[in-house]
């Protein structure tokens, strides 16, 4: 562990999810306590966690979240509440460990007003822009026309200005965030760091999965992500109604992972339109879950629609899907083919049918969904790794507050990572052309190859 000094310590805001449930804001931590930071982090609590535990050396310290909004006032509520308990927290975080920084995490767009008033303290602000709210505004509900959806619409731009105004520097997710927050917040590009939320493709990677995962399918699609208003899942169940009642595609399964506002009504749907022995909800899963189902599966899909938010929004489960060789399968947005690029499926926005049309083309064509796989993996690998976008993040850091990286720790100096449990899942041999070209045919060890 490097040594940590003066101006080397964190704190990490996130309303969005808890950590280290939030891949992107863990990673971030990782690689700042691997340069010596000190890392706390204020957060919601997930299911079942403490009010305080330490991962790793990070100090990770959750409140209970608010009820789920509903409505104006409801999200009004929300971001009130989130704001003082995390308020009350970072008083209690700077009596016992200090920060020297502070980084926000939106949505929403309210702790830049926290971070001024620690800024009266010494600290600095870096806000790590996930979402652009005023456009997953217009996603939601349209332009608005009323004097209410204006008022509400002009606050979010009001909001998102006072973030950058008072940001030190800004971190965005990708190139046309950047060109937002320099555009529209007017800030300088020496001032907007682009960190996308590369995966980890030493931690996530191929592995022979159990074979109950596919329970009996012959074909196993996958979804990943949050299941939003804005998210597009109800896409992939309009999908499957084609393939299976329309068409009578038989031995197809969905499995759909993650949670969100939605789920519930998603799983009644599914149900109206007699789905429910070909499409499965995980609900909340941890990493080895997603390994186990991520590697069973054939694609990846992206049933987001093209909408001001979506189409400029990187999504990270396109990303994972190509770390598990998955060729993604998406409705065609500017962001999903700077990641996909070549390796990826792109289908006009809504196109129910072409949808449909490009799943069955490659399910019926394993050696295209081979070669799809392999460059998919190797994009995931070479181009869109965590370890270049770690060392973009950690610089941030370095610059701002004057301090020298170590090249001798991770994220400079390359760590792979090898599984210690002997009962963990063996990995797929990346470097053993023909076991991976077999394993990505079939998704099977190769003691059950078919």
């Amino acid at each position: 562990m490097v040594e940590r000094g003066k101006n080397q310590r964190v704190l990490m805001i996130v309303q969005n999810l808890p950590v280290p449930l939030d891949r992107r804001v863990w990673l971030e931590c990782q690689a700042l306590s691997a340069q010596g930071y000190e890392v706390s982090v204020i957060c919601p609590k997930g299911p079942g966690d403490p009010s305080f535990h330490e991962i790793d050396g990070i100090h990770i310290y959750k409140y209970s979240p608010a009820p789920e909004a509903k409505g104006v006032f409801g999200f009004a509520y929300e971001f009130a509440y989130s704001w003082l308990r995390t308020a009350v927290l970072s008083i209690r975080v700077r009596r016992r460990h200090g920060f020297d920084v502070i980084q926000a995490c939106n949505p929403p767009d309210t702790y830049w007003l926290l971070a001024l008033l620690w800024r009266m303290r010494g600290a600095r602000f870096i806000f790590d822009q996930h979402d652009l709210n005023p456009e997953l505004y217009l996603s939601r509900f349209g332009k608005p026309t009323g004097v209410a959806g204006r008022l509400q619409f002009g606050g979010l731009v009001r909001l998102e200005r006072s973030t950058y105004r008072t940001a030190d520097r800004v971190i965005s997710t990708n190139g046309s965030y950047k060109r937002v927050a320099e555009h529209r917040g007017k800030l300088a590009p020496s001032h907007v760091t682009v960190v996308r939320s590369g995966p980890d493709t030493t931690v996530m990677r191929p592995i022979y999965p159990d074979p109950s995962i596919r329970a009996g399918a012959s074909h196993l699609l996958a979804y990943i992500g949050i299941m939003g208003p804005q998210d597009g899942v109800e896409n992939i169940l309009a999908v499957m109604d084609e393939l299976v009642h329309r068409r009578g595609r038989t031995g197809i399964r969905a499995v759909l992972l993650g949670f969100g506002d939605r789920l519930e009504d998603l799983k009644r749907e599914s149900t109206q339109r007699a789905l429910d022995d070909n499409v499965v909800f995980t609900g909340r899963v941890g990493p080895d879950q997603i390994a186990q189902y991520l590697s069973s599966s054939d694609l990846g899909l992206g049933p987001d629609l093209n909408t001001p938010l979506n189409n400029v929004s990187t999504m990270n489960k396109t990303m994972e899907y190509m770390a598990y060789g998955l060729p993604p399968v998406s409705f065609d947005l500017i962001e999903t083919r700077v990641s996909a690029a070549e390796t990826g499926i792109y289908v006009a926005s809504g196109d129910i049918g072409a949808f449909a049309d490009e799943i069955e083309a490659l399910l019926d064509d394993p050696e295209r969904r081979v070669e799809l796989g392999l460059r998919a993996r190797e994009r995931a690998a070479k181009v869109l790794d965590w370890q270049p976008q770690a060392q973009a993040y950690v610089s941030v850091f370095h610059e701002l507050l004057g301090n020298k990286p170590d090249a001798n720790a991770w994220p400079f100096a390359p760590n792979p990572i090898t599984p210690t449990d002997a009962a963990a899942p063996v990995r797929v041999n990346l470097d053993d052309a023909a076991e991976l070209r077999r394993f990505l045919r079939e998704r099977t060890s190769p003691a059950t190859s078919r």
